[in-house]
């Protein structure tokens, strides 16, 4: 029979399993829990790079998110995890792979998670990646016994990167949404900070929403103004493009013309506000960093060293 002493040392020696532990907000919260000497089960399909996180002391296990089987070895005995879907490549793709973590977490009896999921996942479709994520909700709220924490994160401000060979081409900042709108932003690594809290508190109780809305709301013209001041290209101006142009960008960096679309179907969802928060901003859904943080830290540095390499 277990001591009270036995219990203790268990719950602190239990994992904490991270899907996309390579990615954005995955990094930050494996970083986190290993900083605070948590064990770690970092999950990935590159095990290259999953090293930084082993030689902090992390096991890395080498599993697809659409592969079920894998997931159920990775989340075994596992105290709580983090979920989430890899970037779109199709919304088929996107429904494999929620079916898959949700099988997994039903087949190893995980307790505990913390799903990624996005503004607006309210809304059953029409809202192109984000219809992806609320069929992941769904079908994790299904699963009995499961206490789980749906993030809905704000607009990335990390995806105004995207921008940045544009804006040295062309000298302008172009997409398809409106200029005006305004729209929360968050820094994905304000998202791993408050993830990474969350699985250590534990505090989740059944299925519970939370969105995360950023520093404050703001225009594409006025994030434009930030980014312009930022890297010193004062009379950089916002260009709104129309969606059958912007699909041509799409298609040219790579994109298959089908998901492509499904990206349009998003940014004309958050133009027409159906993809939009639903929580009145407050202390606990607001996050610290600023917009001009984000520029100084991320943007700025990213801008000079593709500027260097060109």
């Amino acid at each position: 029979m277990n001591s009270p002493k036995d219990k203790i040392a268990v719950s602190t020696d239990a994992t904490y399993v991270i899907l996309g532990a390579s990615g954005n907000t995955g990094s930050i919260i494996a970083d986190s829990l290993l900083s605070k000497g948590k064990k770690v089960r970092v999950v990935g399909r590159d095990a290259g790079r999953l090293q930084r996180f082993v030689r902090q002391g992390a096991e890395a296990f080498m599993g697809d998110v659409s592969d079920a089987a894998a997931l159920t070895k990775a989340f075994s005995g596992a105290r709580a995890a983090y979920l989430l879907l890899p970037p779109i490549t199709s919304r088929e793709d996107q429904e494999r792979e929620s079916d898959a973590i949700a099988k997994a977490v039903t087949e190893s009896g995980l307790r505990y998670a913390v799903h990624l999921s996005s503004y607006g996942a309210h809304v059953p479709e029409g809202t192109g990646p984000v219809t992806g994520l609320h069929s992941s909700e769904q079908k994790l709220n299904s699963i009995g016994g499961l206490h789980v924490l749906h993030l809905r994160a704000a607009y990335f401000m990390e995806n105004n990167l995207t921008a940045i060979s544009m804006i040295q081409g062309l000298g302008i900042l172009g997409h398809a949404l409106l200029p005006d709108l305004k729209l929360p932003m968050i820094a994905t690594r304000d998202v791993g900070d408050y993830a990474a809290q969350r699985l250590v508190d534990l505090d989740v109780s059944g299925k519970q929403t939370r969105e995360l809305l950023g520093e404050r709301d703001l225009s594409m013209a006025e994030a434009t103004t930030i980014i312009a001041r930022g890297i010193g290209k004062p009379d950089l101006r916002y260009a709104q493009f129309p969606y059958d142009q912007v699909q041509q960008v799409l298609e040219q960096t790579g994109m298959s013309p089908k998901k492509a679309a499904v990206y349009i179907e998003m940014f004309q969802a958050i133009n027409a506000s159906v993809l939009a928060a639903q929580e009145q901003r407050s202390r606990e859904n607001t996050t610290p960093t600023s917009f001009e943080k984000f520029v100084q830290d991320v943007f700025v540095p990213a801008y000079h060293g593709k500027a260097h390499a060109a």
